[in-house]
């Protein structure tokens, strides 16, 4: 039998992907309903499951990141702040788990994975804190074109064309469709409201192959 998965605030099911690539049986829960999930899904507020997450092998939580944005720094809108309770009630799993949110949030000790690191062509900045040791590649310099997927928006961005002294480099920007952003992320599934709130699966697939090995260490 595989190991077992479980994606909390799962959403289209990005990472449930890779998790799915790096062999588990992955099972997804959401409060909202998600038509495109691809494997197990359980419609459900995330913090209060209906079931107990200690059955599962390993636990991966990708709590919504709206709180530590830095556009929510910008417009001071009010988010709930949901790392603390998402990491108390994963330690008292006693399970491996790993916590994924955008760089502003703090999470402790955490690696950054970015796509250019995994071939892809996007460049998507994650933390992730993990309960076992994770080495994460390096992303290089950026340098070459690529796409960056902010807010609901998939944007080619280049290098600097141009340069003053008083505002810094000048990048292109050309808005593209989301069928480029989804060959960039390495999805195929998603409307472009999903892809915005999804990593690509190679980032979950890295993760997960390395909590395989740290349940085979024991």
């Amino acid at each position: 039998m595989k190991p077992t998965a479980l994606d909390l605030f799962c959403g289209a099911g990005g990472a449930s992907m890779g998790l799915h690539r790096a062999g588990f049986d992955v099972t997804g829960i959401d409060i909202r309903p998600q038509p495109r999930y691809p494997f197990r899904f359980v419609q459900a507020d995330a913090l209060n499951p209906p079931f107990d997450i200690s059955r599962f092998d390993f636990i991966w939580a990708s709590p919504p990141c709206q709180a530590y944005t830095v556009a929510n720094n910008i417009h001071q809108h009010t988010h709930p702040e949901l790392i603390e309770p998402v990491r108390s009630m994963l330690v008292a799993s006693r399970r491996p788990y790993a916590i994924e949110n955008v760089p502003q949030a703090p999470l402790i000790n955490p690696v950054t994975l970015c796509g250019l690191s995994f071939g892809l062509n996007v460049k998507r900045h994650r933390k992730f804190e993990c309960s076992f040791f994770l080495l994460a590649p390096p992303c290089g310099d950026h340098k070459g074109d690529w796409v960056t997927i902010f807010g609901r928006t998939v944007l080619e961005r280049s290098p600097a064309v141009a340069r003053t002294l008083k505002n810094g480099p000048v990048y292109r920007r050309k808005h593209l469709g989301t069928g480029v952003g989804r060959a960039a992320m390495g999805i195929d599934w998603m409307s472009r409201e999903e892809l915005s709130e999804s990593i690509p699966p190679a980032y979950s697939e890295f993760i997960g192959r390395a909590a395989l090995r740290s349940l085979s260490d024991g």
